[in-house]
């Protein structure tokens, strides 16, 4: 055998070496990855199975449950039947008369008016005040500027009642309040706010005890504005409204749909406003879906009435919690 051909033959042995230690070595892989797969799910399969998780939660689900279901088939119960305080004895049922008589009643349209336009008014005027307060602050630098923030966003701890209170006594108040002496001091006849202008007094309130909760959220949204941005479109030539309306804008949608939703959410229970300061009046001038079922409940005692208009409403502030849920989805999803 000339050294040629042994040559050949070493390099098929060393090649027949090397493709079989391949092929042992995939063979080898295989089976350690299918013996791994077949080893590795059923202890994952069994600790889903076995998994407490569900088991730890369900006390408070059921606690929540409870807490909803409750007073929610009370509601339902007592809006079936016919239950007036004057007349214990009377307890027959009536079915869906008292929904009738509720969404009949002379003070239902002028309740739900009124209710509209406290809410889109207060939300108006949080969002379009709170998102310039909130670009003001932001882009000037002053003296305080620390305090000014802390005394815009202290209205919105103060409770319901006392600034009820405080507007009504001191600044509409047509003989002792802020408002008349300023009037007075122009030669101009006070105005008895709360007499004649009764739904405007109880949105500036409202609007007064809301406007900070905006700011406080805005202005925290605007600290997470990118400031190279608006370097960079200052360097362009943008000034302060292009900046505002291309930059400062489109970062605040997201904190402007939280603020909507949650004001909205709020704002159709108002109460202790209209109770300390007009009564819902004069007449229904300034009476909103909650006002009137506690009119119904603890001023006329039809408990089988109020409980209809309580229903009545919490299928309207579903349909707009549901309508904001979805514009808010929405947002967030264009946004991402």
């Amino acid at each position: 055998m000339t050294l040629t051909q042994r040559f050949r033959e070493q390099a098929r042995s060393y090649m027949g070496i090397s493709i079989g230690l391949y092929d042992s070595v995939v063979i080898a892989m295989n089976t350690s990855t299918a013996k791994a797969h077949i080893d590795l799910s059923p202890p994952q399969r069994k600790l889903r199975v076995r998994n407490p998780g569900w088991f730890l939660v369900s006390p408070s689900v059921a606690l929540l449950l409870l807490w909803m279901i409750v007073p929610l088939g009370m509601t339902v119960y007592f809006s079936m039947i016919r239950y007036n305080l004057l007349y214990p004895g009377e307890n027959e049922f009536v079915g869906l008369e008292n929904f009738t008589y509720f969404l009949t009643d002379s003070g239902f349209m002028p309740g739900a008016t009124n209710t509209l336009l406290l809410v889109g008014s207060v939300l108006l005027i949080s969002v379009v005040f709170g998102v310039l307060i909130s670009a003001l602050l932001e882009a000037s630098e002053f003296f305080g500027r620390g305090l000014v923030r802390v005394m815009l966003i202290s209205p919105f701890f103060i409770m319901p009642t006392v600034g009820a209170l405080i507007w009504k006594n001191l600044i509409f108040h047509p003989v002792s309040g802020i408002l008349a002496y300023l009037w007075k001091l122009f030669g101009v006849q006070p105005v008895d706010w709360l007499a004649h202008y009764p739904l405007l007094s109880i949105i500036i309130i409202v609007s007064w005890q809301w406007l900070p909760f905006a700011i406080l959220i805005l202005m925290t949204a605007m600290q997470s504005l990118d400031q190279e941005q608006k370097e960079a479109a200052r360097l362009d030539g943008a000034g302060p409204i292009a900046i505002f309306w291309h930059l400062t804008l489109p970062h605040l949608a997201r904190p402007i749909a939280v603020v909507v939703m949650i004001e909205t959410i709020f704002l159709l229970s108002v109460f202790a406003e209209i109770f300390t300061t007009t009564n819902g009046g004069p007449g229904y001038a300034s009476t909103n879906l909650a006002y009137l079922i506690y009119n119904q409940a603890l001023v006329q005692f039809d408990v089988g009435m109020a409980s209809a208009g309580g229903l009545i409403a919490v299928v309207i502030a579903n349909i707009a919690a549901i309508i904001l849920v979805r514009m808010i989805g929405k947002n967030l999803t264009d946004k991402a």
